[in-house]
């Protein structure tokens, strides 16, 4: 590369309130000084060639600056000036740190592994409106891990079907459910009739046995709908939204949150995620996408089973993905952490022991598959979780709750 060395700050101090620092790790053939050196100049001012039109000046003021190398991982720090947050926001900042650098030939593998905004950015951002404290006060749930379920089959069911699972579900003791997130507005299950007949399920759990539950209906649509989709759910009493974050698209959350008339927590999905984060040496970590959610509004976020479930995943980097969501160091009311994916109630202590208590556990085929049904299920969910509570092993309680010690006949402890 043509003057790799004037993107070369290495060991130079670096002002952090005036760039974004962006972290990669990087597998390259050539040195890692001209590898760090092609990423910076392709995603700021530069190209494969010298320019004639690139004045020493905006070179200066705007050019990434490579400010250190570790290992195979580049530290490329982007000068605030090269973001547009008005007219641009979260698209055109991936487009600078996660953009062309993926179809370098420079680069065997790229993975972007962390980002820091200065205060400057993240003062453009609301973040959550209700975030952990508010939905725990939402659900009257001051320390308890949040235990919830997704209604399951993921598609198929009709809006009474689906209401009746809810319900269920509910009076087995959950405090959330969810629609999946391949299920919209399919004709079998039209969104308009699915939101009120769950809004009444609702209902008949609070009159019949006082307990406060909510379900997160699925808006994903395309962006000019979304908001639209998402006031006629509110309308017909949803409790919560979801949003799938990646085939919908940051602005999408950002336009639920920001917009006044929504007054609804917004649950994140992160369905796709892992085309992206999954590969360890190419891609982007979820952490990346996790401060984002967090920046744009997002109240909940699936973070991973740290390593206990069925979804891929290290448990180290699924607890950076939920420190992301718990840190003080972001300026933004906290995200409630989900952990969803092959879970069951054998797996609940070991979940909290790893990730603690603030958390939302969830179970889609742990609580349909029960032998005693979806209430079953249920009851065997929060039974797991008021053991853990209690300091109680999961075997000593199930001698006397039957729904979790047969729930853990079927699928044991981990």
């Amino acid at each position: 590369m043509e003057y790799e060395e004037r993107y070369l700050h290495l060991n130079e101090p670096i002002d952090a309130d005036a760039h974004v620092i962006c972290k990669y790790k990087v597998g390259t053939d050539l040195k890692m000084t001209t590898a760090a050196a092609a990423i910076a100049t392709e995603q700021s001012t530069g190209t494969w060639t010298k320019l004639s039109t690139l004045r020493e000046e905006n070179f200066q003021r705007r050019s990434g600056k490579v400010t250190a190398i570790e290992g195979n991982v580049a530290t490329i720090a982007y000068p605030v000036e090269d973001f547009s947050l008005d007219i641009g926001g979260v698209p055109q900042i991936l487009s600078v740190i996660a953009g062309n650098l993926f179809g370098l030939e420079a680069l065997r593998t790229v993975r972007l592994e962390d980002v820091r905004f200065p205060k400057s950015i993240l003062r453009e951002f609301k973040g959550p409106k209700f975030g952990i404290e508010g939905m725990r006060t939402l659900l009257k749930r001051p320390k308890k891990p949040l235990v919830g379920t997704i209604v399951k089959p993921k598609i198929g069911l009709s809006p009474k079907e689906t209401a009746e699972y809810v319900y269920e579900a509910g009076m087995g003791g959950l405090t959330n459910s969810k629609d999946d997130e391949t299920l919209v507005n399919q004709s079998f299950c039209p969104l308009e009739e699915r939101v009120v007949a769950i809004a009444e399920a609702l209902d008949r759990v609070r009159s019949e046995s006082g307990h406060v539950m909510m379900h997160a209906i699925n808006v994903s649509t395309n962006g000019h709908q979304i908001l639209e989709v998402a006031e006629r759910a509110q309308e017909l009493g949803a409790s919560e939204l979801m949003v799938d974050v990646l085939t919908c698209g940051f602005g999408a959350v950002q336009a639920l949150a920001e917009d006044p008339s929504i007054k609804l927590p917004i649950h994140v999905h992160r369905t796709m995620h892992g085309a992206i984060t999954r590969n360890p040496d190419h891609g982007i970590h979820l952490k990346v996408f996790a401060t984002l959610v967090r920046m744009v509004g997002g109240d909940a976020l699936h973070v991973g089973t740290f390593g206990v479930g069925k979804m891929k995943g290290e448990p180290h980097e699924d607890l950076a993905n939920r420190d992301v969501c718990l840190t003080a160091e972001l300026p933004y009311k906290r995200v409630m952490p989900v952990a969803s994916g092959g879970v069951h109630a054998g797996m609940i202590k070991r979940l909290v022991d790893i990730a603690g208590t603030e958390l939302q556990i969830q179970a889609g085929g742990g609580v349909s598959g029960h032998p005693r049904g979806v209430r079953g299920g249920a009851r065997a969910m929060a039974q797991a979780v008021d053991a853990v509570m209690a300091g109680v092993p999961l075997d000593v309680y199930a001698k006397e709750h039957v729904e979790l010690a047969e729930a853990i006949q079927k699928w044991g402890m981990a």
